[in-house]
């Protein structure tokens, strides 16, 4: 709780700099760069079901909605914010899909082609908060490509971090998950999330040589509006943030984490 706190406070001291800097920028009559939040999620029990449309309620009320693939997508007069979960859990067709389909919002899930049907194998501990959770079916995959507003995208085939593995194991990964994707759904796969977050230079590489469009990371950073940008960082959120917490992960002022990120992966 003191961890969450202390984030919380520094998320307002950064929301309140960039209140300011926003003022500054009118009162000069400059126009604010355009940008945007790529959130993500993992599931979506049923009693957090209310909490999750109230989320989405409030991103429509002070953001505008894009497609995570797609950030040239995003609009220069608001807030952008796109909507991706990780591990394409049941819950999460069943409790947050519908929500969004009744909202308009597009969504993107990203899904370990070697994993459907199952319980998560790359949880460990009992009591982790996803460990009764599992994985869509091949029909329930199937059935999630055909609803509105939903891109599926490839979270390798195992849930393996590719950063531990040599590169003949990450290129499978990175290969066969989309292979099995679109044999199942019938659709391209050109969107990829790294399981846990792990990536390099290398990985990168590997993932443009598989073919995937766009990459994502869970480095909390701003995205822009550069139809180039190949890697893109995400937000963690929860259906379970505090009302404060989601307003400000949706304007951007937990990107300071990023920096914590960065100094993890130097150690």
């Amino acid at each position: 709780m003191a961890k969450r706190l202390i984030a919380l406070a520094i998320s307002l001291a950064v929301g309140a700099w960039d209140c300011t800097k926003s003022r500054l920028r009118r009162f000069a009559d400059r126009p604010a760069p355009i940008s945007g939040v790529v959130l993500y999620y993992h599931a979506v029990k049923p009693h957090q079901r209310r909490r999750f449309a109230r989320q989405m309620d409030e991103l429509l009320k002070r953001a505008c909605a894009f497609p995570a693939g797609s950030p040239e997508a995003m609009t220069e007069d608001r807030r952008n914010v796109a909507v991706t979960f990780d591990d394409g859990f049941e819950s999460v067709v069943e409790n947050a899909v519908p929500e969004l389909v009744k909202r308009r919002i597009p969504f993107t899930v990203f899904v370990p082609s070697g994993c459907l049907g199952q319980r998560p194998p790359w949880v460990r501990r009992g009591r982790h908060a996803v460990c009764e959770e599992r994985v869509l079916s091949a029909s329930g995959l199937r059935t999630l490509a055909n609803v509105p507003f939903a891109t599926i995208g490839s979270h390798s085939v195992n849930h393996r971090n590719l950063a531990k593995v040599d590169s003949t194991s990450a290129e499978h990964e990175l290969v066969g998950s989309r292979a099995d994707l679109e044999t199942a759904v019938g659709t391209r796969i050109d969107l990829f999330a790294f399981p846990h977050g792990a990536h390099n230079a290398a990985l990168l590489d590997q993932a443009r040589q598989a073919g995937y469009r766009r990459v994502f990371t869970v480095e909390p950073t701003m995205i822009n509006s550069k139809a180039d940008e190949f890697a893109l960082g995400r937000v963690a959120a929860d259906p379970d943030d505090w009302p404060i917490e989601f307003r400000l992960k949706i304007a951007g002022a937990y990107r300071w984490r990023h920096y914590l990120h960065r100094s993890r992966q130097a150690v």
